[in-house]
């Protein structure tokens, strides 16, 4: 896909990753910090990591045909460099929804005892912090690679002094 409605489907579909990959992370590091929410959410979940997954190759395709459209330009090298680096994050995350879910769906079937519980809390502790880690850093990658974006799009392409006279119009 490179085009939609005469745009380049980059800018259009960053959009997605832009509100997916921190929606994603949110309900994860919440899941995985609140098992009721985990189960509330069943299936959602790994759906909404899928999703989530599915939308960064997408927008990084698009992202590199708009590349070989514009000016080569150091700003917009480093925002595809940077942008290489989401899908890793974005399979994180999908691995970690759907070990949760499928976490989830088997503790809450096989009615686990305190005693069972205890070396699992050990576990569900690491569990929450690697997702913690993870999450962090899909969200982080996505700031630093949409910052980048917008200097590239934007660096001379508007002017720091109002053009019309200052009135806000």
């Amino acid at each position: 896909m490179s085009l939609v409605n005469g745009l380049p489907a980059h800018v259009l579909l960053v959009h997605f990753v832009v509100v997916l990959v921190p929606l994603t992370a949110l309900a994860l590091v919440v899941c995985a910090i609140w098992p009721e929410a985990a189960r509330r959410l069943g299936i959602a979940l790994p759906l909404l990591a899928l999703v989530t997954l599915v939308s960064v190759p997408l927008t990084s395709n698009a992202g590199e045909w708009l590349e070989g459209h514009v000016a080569d330009d150091a700003l917009v090298r480093r925002h595809a460099e940077l942008g290489d680096g989401l899908l890793p994050w974005a399979g994180g995350l999908f691995v970690l929804a759907v070990a949760l879910w499928w976490k989830t769906g088997r503790t809450t079937a096989s009615g686990d005892s305190d005693v069972s519980r205890r070396p699992a809390a050990f576990v569900r502790v690491a569990a929450a912090v690697l997702t913690l880690v993870v999450a962090v850093g899909a969200v982080v990658d996505v700031y630093r690679i949409g910052d980048s974006g917008a200097k590239a799009a934007w660096h001379d392409g508007y002017s720091k002094t109002a053009s019309h006279g200052g009135d806000g119009d």
